[in-house]
């Protein structure tokens, strides 16, 4: 029996033992790994710390850590930390973030995206490899382990929306981490972008909302209550609008400022397309056109109000193909 590859993100906003009892039923049910997103919630990088001591062999993630919010020797330096703590588990995913959150929550500038990121990954990748970091012009380091070593190419992915992002990480790094962008997206710009990055499109993270639940409207509710915040970010806007649901936006501002009509504006089309929501057969379903449009490891994530444990379950199964 093969095994494709299957990944989850962990909702950061359960408690740790929820928390702890979904990775513990992930890594029994095979899947490749356990991701926290970096919010205004738990620390990931501390939570997946913990979750750590309650697993054994699955792989554990940042999906994303926006770069802003630590220096990137500090970011080197915490990375290096927590794969040593899993006994070398830990992929570090990388995000720019947005410029309302870095600044509002950091106090932090986001100036040109690619070439921060690439001077950032440069510097993180040089303190990780023992080597003396290069200067750039928004980072610059000179820390250096002392008495400890990490664990040599510890994976880094990149989280990409824009053709650039996506192209800087099939250039540069381990893995392209992506969110909310439809199997469509996936296929006609992160793909070939990948590819053009790096001859090849390889290992990526693609995340999808998935639910099982005999009622839509419940889990309807769930899903549009989290993209409602991504409606109103540049960034996630722009690619909506590059993957052909520019009038979702229209709607979505047209709705301002009733926050529920707003929500309601989100149509049923964009997210079935994003989503994996229904039966058993409709979550693998889900899964599955992610998979044709290009994503080597779909990331499974929890939507409000529905059973992630029966989620889990029925997604697991979409890994197992005779």
């Amino acid at each position: 029996m093969e095994r494709r590859v299957l990944s989850c993100i962990i909702p950061p906003r359960e408690s740790f033992a929820a928390a702890a009892g979904h990775a513990e039923l992930a890594e029994a049910l095979g899947y490749d790994s356990i991701n926290c997103t970096h919010i205004a919630a738990r620390d990931s990088f501390t939570l997946l710390a913990g979750l750590a001591m309650r697993t054994e062999r699955i792989a554990l993630g940042t999906a994303v850590a926006p770069i802003y919010h630590r220096s990137p020797a500090s970011m080197a330096q915490t990375a290096a930390t927590v794969d040593d703590l899993s006994g070398g588990r830990f992929r570090l995913g990388l995000g720019i973030g947005h410029r309302v959150t870095m600044g509002g929550w950091h106090g932090q500038e986001i100036g040109h995206p690619l070439a921060e990121m690439r001077e950032y990954l440069a510097i993180v990748r040089a303190v990780l490899g023992g080597e003396p970091p290069p200067d750039g012009r928004r980072w610059r380091s000179t820390f250096a382990f002392n008495g400890f070593t990490p664990r040599a190419g510890l994976p880094i992915y990149l989280a990409g929306l824009s053709p650039g992002m996506l192209h800087l990480a099939g250039e540069l790094a381990d893995g392209v981490v992506l969110w909310a962008c439809p199997p469509g997206y996936v296929r006609d710009v992160v793909v070939p972008e990948v590819a053009r990055g790096r001859r090849q499109a390889g290992k990526d993270l693609a995340g999808l909302p998935a639910a099982v639940g005999a009622d839509r409207g419940p889990l309807l509710d769930g899903v549009r209550s989290e993209l409602h915040r991504y409606f109103g970010l540049p960034f996630y806007r722009a690619m909506f609008d590059a993957a052909g649901f520019g009038k979702d936006i229209a709607a979505y501002d047209a709705a301002a400022p009733d926050q529920e009509a707003q929500k309601q504006a989100i149509s049923e089309e964009f997210v079935d397309a994003l989503c994996a929501l229904g039966d058993e057969r409709d979550v693998r379903a889900g899964i599955d056109r992610y998979r044709t449009a290009g994503a080597t490891n779909p990331l499974v994530s929890a939507v409000a109000g529905s059973d992630f444990t029966a989620t889990l379950h029925a997604a697991a199964d979409d890994a197992a193909v005779s």
